[in-house]
């Protein structure tokens, strides 16, 4: 015989309250006190209760799920944050729906329409290039959004990152302090990506402050892989040695990556003939030889702030609708001071 499931009057029974403090706490955790949470809490595990979902959703027009869209699922960063926000909106009692766009808007929107459609509360975008009709779906759904990896205080809706331009800029000025004038950059595909854009926005500010230009044979953009970011460092590297940079800003850390091992597969010595800069801080970079010197994001910051900020907002708290993340210099062993002119060593 089927045994006989367990319901919510089982629970408050066995926690000697009523229902609706049962549904209270799971619906708005938040409107319960810590211990009669944790009383609750224990309740449910110890006589197995799995509540309804549809018919919380009927009951309280909500399906305690977030949606988040991505542009790929290979990319370690990606994958971070998504694990530290499925951490922190777990333990908030909601469900993570997740999709991935592929860097392209219409992808998104098309994603975004079907988690829509699927009822979710609230939504996480990468950036803040979308479509209008991806604004519009929002805006009549009342679907409340979270733009992650950007800072845009002046725009009116929530946004959570670092200030791309701003960090870019640091990076190149470090490299322009330890006496490089020869610099060069391996950035991502700028189209669709205000991130890519931003960096490279930052790279050329920095060059100009100091009477120097991006020359457009050291400036490459390639995809977020590996294999795509040796092959520009390749073509970066195909001109005789007397026309290479000393240094190279990187768009982010695995083309960095593709820099380093195609410098390696040049003869060149890194940092000695060739400076390599990086942007993320993967958990790669300080274990590679030579370690990698980066702008260290806070990525599971970054991605847990915008699961609060949703969550909060779904429970009619204040939140912030913007949060500047701090993203910091990280030196390391992938950068120095430029050889002396004609100090280039061959192998």
């Amino acid at each position: 015989m089927k045994p006989k499931s367990v319901g919510i009057r089982d629970v408050a029974k066995h926690v000697g309250v009523s229902t609706a403090s049962i549904s209270r706490t799971l619906n708005n955790p938040e409107s319960v006190s810590p211990e009669l949470r944790m009383r609750i809490d224990a309740a449910i595990a110890e006589l197995g209760y799995i509540p309804d979902a549809a018919a919380r959703a009927l009951s309280s027009r909500r399906t305690r799920t977030i949606g988040a869209i991505i542009p790929t699922v290979d990319n370690a960063m990606f994958a971070r944050g998504i694990e530290a926000l499925q951490s922190y909106l777990s333990l908030q009692g909601y469900l993570l729906l997740l999709s991935t766009s592929g860097y392209d808007p219409e992808t998104e929107a098309r994603q975004a329409q079907n988690m829509v459609s699927r009822g979710i509360d609230g939504l996480i975008l990468r950036g803040d290039m979308h479509t209008d009709a991806l604004r519009r779906l929002l805006a009549s759904q009342r679907i409340p959004f979270v733009n992650v990896g950007v800072y845009h205080p002046d725009k009116p809706y929530a946004s959570v990152g670092g200030n791309n331009e701003a960090a870019a800029y640091r990076a190149c000025r470090y490299l322009i302090e330890l006496g490089h004038t020869r610099i060069g950059m391996v950035a991502a595909i700028s189209s669709n990506n205000d991130r890519a854009t931003a960096r490279v926005s930052g790279v050329r500010r920095a060059l100009a402050e100091h009477g120097l230009s991006l020359k457009p044979e050291w400036y490459i953009e390639v995809p977020y892989h590996l294999d795509d970011a040796r092959q520009g460092a390749r073509s970066l590297l195909s001109s005789p040695r007397e026309g290479w940079p000393t240094a190279v800003v990187c768009g982010n850390d695995v083309i960095a990556y593709g820099v380093l091992l195609e410098a390696e597969r040049h003869g060149l010595d890194v940092p000695s003939d060739l400076s390599v800069m990086g942007f993320d801080d993967l958990e790669w970079s300080r274990h590679l030889r030579p370690s990698l010197t980066t702008m260290h994001v806070p990525t599971d910051e970054v991605w847990t702030r915008a699961g609060e900020y949703l969550v909060k907002s779904l429970s009619g708290r204040a939140a912030a609708l913007h949060h500047e993340v701090d993203v910091s210099l990280v030196v390391r062993e992938s950068t120095s001071r430029p050889r002396p002119a004609g100090g280039r060593k061959a192998r």
